[in-house]
């Protein structure tokens, strides 16, 4: 009973002083596949955005091209990713965590290649496993976090603080 009430506790306190709907809210675009399910296509809580999966679906089309090869299903996805972040008024540069689930790994090499040109400096964490399935036989479903920074500290070297003396 005390451990739910410290976790009760906790979320009062973390949510206390703030409107129900300043929480989060949902960011929606056109330029973007619209979601194939019951989901959002990104998530803003505060200065984070948490973008849904995306695979290589056109946005104008809406259609999935299955035959296309790793490589243009990596840029698609990426495109997709990139318009959702542009509708809540980032860019890449926000990126700071990316989640890969590919359905064959040994294609990685060249997914890399693509998904490198997407990120300049100092590049987000990434995860990349091998997913025995992915949505519409795609061959790569991406998700990935964004937050605001200060245009100054976009993917600059963290440098903690000095300790108080």
């Amino acid at each position: 009973m005390r451990k739910h009430m410290r976790k009760v506790f906790v979320a009062v306190i973390l949510s206390a002083g703030v409107p129900a709907s300043a929480q989060h809210k949902a960011i929606s675009t056109p330029d973007a596949p619209k979601a194939i399910g019951p989901y959002s296509q990104a998530i803003q809580a505060g200065d984070l955005l948490f973008l849904a999966g995306q695979i290589a679906i056109d946005s104008k089309t809406q259609q999935f091209n299955a035959d296309a090869n790793i490589e243009d299903q990596t840029r698609q996805t990426l495109e997709n990713l990139r318009a959702i972040l542009k509708a809540s008024g980032m860019t890449m540069r926000n990126v700071v965590s990316v989640s890969v689930f590919m359905r064959d790994l040994s294609e990685f090499a060249n997914m890399n290649t693509v998904y490198a040109s997407y990120f300049e400096g100092v590049p987000p964490a990434r995860t990349t496993v091998q997913a025995a399935a992915l949505p519409r036989n795609a061959k790569i479903e991406i998700s990935l976090i964004a937050m605001s920074l200060p245009p100054k500290r976009h993917h600059e070297e963290f440098q903690p603080p000095l300790p108080p003396r």
